[in-house]
């Protein structure tokens, strides 16, 4: 099992189409053998079901997600556990555990709910699935 997590400074960073870095576990025999910080070389949203797929990643752990990502992970067969915050390596080890609390309705809403990364829609200019954050 090779398990990524969406990665800044030792957190799970809340935004997967923002994501610079993941950090990757190799999991054998139900614990952890190896992990590494892995850069994202700048590719963002869509692109990075693309890097986890290169980085053989059969499991994600992340915050928000939109849904044009999700079916990108889906599509290449890695299974999801978004909404989860926290240290990266907690949440590993709780997924390992059986624990893991995750939102399996997890996205990235730009139609008026809480945003779960910092500045919210307003602050930069992107998108999340297959609509921009002016739509509705």
């Amino acid at each position: 099992m090779r398990v990524a997590v969406t990665y800044e400074d030792g957190e799970i960073f809340q935004h997967f189409g923002r994501t610079e870095q993941f950090k990757v576990y190799d999991i054998e025999d139900g614990k952890v053998i190896s992990s590494e910080v892995v850069g994202t070389n700048g590719r963002g949203h869509g692109a990075l079901a693309g890097v986890l797929n290169e980085l053989n990643a059969d499991t994600l752990i992340c915050g928000g997600i939109g849904g044009g990502a999700q079916a990108a992970l889906a599509e290449a067969g890695i299974k999801l556990y978004g909404g989860v915050s926290g240290a990266a390596d907690a949440a590993v080890e709780t997924l390992l555990a059986g624990t893991l609390v995750f939102d399996p309705e997890v996205h990235c809403d730009h139609h008026g709910e809480q945003h779960h990364h910092e500045g919210g829609c307003g602050s930069h200019s992107h998108t999340c699935g297959s609509h921009g954050c002016g739509e509705h």
